[in-house]
């Protein structure tokens, strides 16, 4: 069974119509023992700038996820992963691009958190403190509820990250 497409800002119209393509993006779900994982925020100057997301970037001409996620965690944090394990895939409309988000997780890695691009990061546990989160970044949180039997809010709900922030 097909997860629904998930539909970000349904109010706001789609660029590049109905006819657009897919753009594949690699998602680094970079875990700590004990459960914590990495969020980063949007850098400056980028559509939902400021919202909180897993890294990560769109692969290139020619890139496996894989390779596309070891170039992108090195270019935007300045870290070099180790085994890359393919997790789930998600289909987001967002306003600007229809994206297929590829998660990855991550467990071991080298090098310190750099954040080369401008952006900030956490690490976070279930419910994340940080706020706004990206809408491609909710199912995952969802995700992570269901595997930890975690069953609170995983986020704060936007309207009220909007009103308090």
């Amino acid at each position: 069974m097909t997860a629904p497409l998930l539909v970000a800002d349904k109010d706001r119209p789609r660029e590049g119509g109905v006819d657009r393509q897919i753009v594949e993006v690699a998602v680094g779900v970079l875990m700590r023992e004990g459960g914590e994982f990495l969020l980063t925020s949007r850098p400056p100057g980028k559509v939902y700038e400021g919202y909180w997301e897993f890294p990560g970037g769109k692969l290139e001409a020619g890139e496996s996820v894989e390779q596309a996620l070891r170039r992108e965690l090195e270019e935007e944090i300045g870290i070099t992963i180790g085994a890359v394990h393919a997790w789930r895939c998600e289909l987001v409309d967002y306003p600007h691009a229809l994206v297929r988000l590829n998660f990855c997780k991550v467990f071991d890695w080298t090098g310190t958190l750099q954040m080369r691009e401008g952006q900030s990061f956490a690490w976070q546990s279930l419910p994340v403190q940080v706020h706004p989160v990206l809408p491609g970044t909710v199912p995952v949180l969802a995700w992570f509820a269901q595997e930890r039997g975690f069953q609170a809010a995983t986020h704060l709900p936007l309207a009220a990250s909007t009103a308090s922030g």
